[in-house]
């Protein structure tokens, strides 16, 4: 029996009493906080159910960033029954929304991304390649799991604060638009963690573990750069016309010459979202879409500012104009120790999964059909990640959590409810994830979060310490500096059209859980399909 699984044992003891917390002074992770913990974690079993409809619920509206307006009225309607305080459209952003409960005590932050991936239709539990709508967006990272995983999190720590009158408070929030890096400075300048004492973040891995330190993600300034000129006729009138298209080339061109010489850290991409109608028509719109990342606030900022002087020289040297908008912006990731060791102590506690034979035989069907390095769902869980034992990082993704994490302290929980070996914002990440090993992985996550929650609201010095670490070590040599103005506004018009038109194909497929006990039942997907079939 796990130590997890005995805590959980005794806290059902009927006979079993616990002193009301507020009557004592607590230290972090203090034993007599066990029983506590165990009551939040078996609260979060009994939600097992919950939490596999809205897994499946959120896999199934497919919404990408901006437009998660089903997953919104779905999640707020589910914390509404349970008591909780909905506020939508929050900092702007007609899909972002908070839900609030308690009174006294630390207020503490829970929260995880919504948003899907253009594209990236995929059918769960299929191990080789098949959209449920062609063209669709799906789910190819994962984020239909983490909010899930959060609100069955809220409600068993709210269960169990209820019963033994522990005063604190909770703030539930969406990391809407993640994969556009789009939304989280926005809240921080909202003042939406303003009185936040910590947060938890989770979000969707094959592994289940924390970190704390410089975790090595890229800060991040999305832009876009519109270039405007003069039509004329290609092959009549050349001269007349002034070609916005050459201006967006010459300026990837630049950049491309120009990044040869940044340090190797940095990451840069784009796509040409505009460059005209037809080839006989110079065209005199054309606009192109940058990422810029690097490791830290500095080094990305000039990043940005040399975009944009190279863009101004395309302009000048291709008789056009150009103006340039912010489109997304995502601090370095950087996680709080006291609360990374404290998280750790219970993922360790909760442990993996109990994987089936045939959630194993699923992950091997998944990566063998797709030429993918078999690798069994792990069953350990990751020993706590810190600046000592981590690898230095030579660049790569960006997470917009970085923005809370220089506002409060600050963690993210990775929760096991992927593949190994899989690839990332890839349909291939899109086919387990309402799958039996999505189910399994956000409980397990919620349960390690629902025990760090009530170490959180019993601990004031676990509470104080979070704090200290956060304005004497990590704030010593760097401030927060996000190039988000006051000007700049939530780029809310993204995915729009996309959206209006392929909605009405994915409504006949959103999942109900009422006539079908699963998504994949709904589907009529068997599983294991490598060895059940289809």
């Amino acid at each position: 029996m796990s130590p997890i699984s005995r805590l959980i044992a005794a806290a059902l003891v009927p006979a079993l009493t616990v002193t009301p917390i507020a009557a004592r002074a607590q230290t972090a992770a203090a034993p007599a906080n066990d029983a506590l913990k165990a009551e939040a974690a078996a609260g979060v079993e009994a939600q097992a159910k919950l939490v596999q409809e809205m897994v499946d619920s959120v896999f199934s509206f497919a919404e990408p960033g901006f437009q998660e307006f089903q997953t919104m009225e779905y999640l707020t309607g589910i914390l509404a029954k349970n008591g909780f305080t909905i506020t939508k459209g929050v900092a702007g952003i007609p899909t972002a929304w908070t839900a609030t409960w308690g009174s006294g005590g630390p207020l503490i932050a829970l929260g995880s991304d919504v948003d899907g991936l253009l594209g990236l239709s995929q059918m769960p539990g299929s191990p080789t390649l098949k959209p449920i709508v062609e063209g669709a967006p799906g789910h190819g990272e994962g984020h239909n799991s983490g909010m899930p995983l959060v609100i069955a999190a809220a409600i068993a720590a709210k269960q169990v604060m209820q019963k033994h009158k522990i005063p604190g408070r909770l703030m539930l929030w969406p990391g809407v638009a993640e994969e556009l890096l789009a939304t989280k400075a926005y809240y921080v300048r909202e003042g939406l963690f303003k009185d936040v004492d910590a947060c938890i973040f989770t979000h969707v891995s094959s592994d289940f573990g924390t970190g704390w330190g410089n975790m090595g993600n890229n800060a991040l300034v999305s832009a876009e750069y519109s270039f405007k000129g003069k039509t004329a006729h290609s092959a009549g009138q050349p001269w007349e016309g002034r070609s916005a298209l050459d201006a967006v080339e010459l300026m990837d061109i630049a950049w491309n010459m120009r990044r040869e010489h940044l340090p190797v850290t940095q990451r840069s991409h784009y796509v040409i979202t505009e460059g005209g109608g037809q080839p006989n028509i110079v065209p005199d719109k054309a606009t192109v879409w940058y990422y810029f990342r690097d490791q830290d606030f500095a080094s990305v900022r000039k990043m940005y500012e040399t975009g944009t002087e190279i863009s101004k020289a395309a302009a000048m040297g291709t008789g056009t104009t150009v103006e340039h908008r912010l489109l997304g912006y995502a601090a370095p990731n950087f996680g709080n120790k006291p609360l990374a060791e404290a998280a750790w102590a219970n993922i360790k506690a909760v442990g993996m999964p109990s994987w089936s034979a045939d959630d194993q035989a699923f992950a091997k069907a998944v990566q063998t059909s797709n030429g993918r390095t078999p690798k069994p769902l792990s069953t350990e869980v990751l020993p706590l990640s810190t600046p000592d034992t981590r690898e230095r990082s030579l660049g790569g993704g960006s997470d917009d959590i970085g923005d809370i994490m220089w506002t409060v302290p600050t963690i993210t929980v990775r929760f096991p409810s992927n593949i190994p070996s899989l690839i990332g914002h890839n349909v291939l990440s899109a086919i387990a994830m309402a799958t039996p090993i999505a189910h399994k992985g956000a409980v397990s996550g919620a349960k390690a979060v629902s025990m760090t929650v009530i170490d959180l609201m019993t601990s004031p010095q676990l509470v104080s310490e979070a704090k200290t670490f956060f304005t004497d070590v990590q704030l010593k040599d760097q401030k927060y500096d996000p190039v988000v103005t006051a000007a700049d506004k939530p780029a809310i018009h993204l995915n729009q059209a996309v959206m209006e038109r392929m909605r009405p194909a994915l409504k006949p497929y959103y999942y109900d859980p009422k006539k079908h006990k699963s998504y994949l039942d709904q589907l009529g997907v068997s599983y294991p399909g490598a060895v059940g079939g289809q």
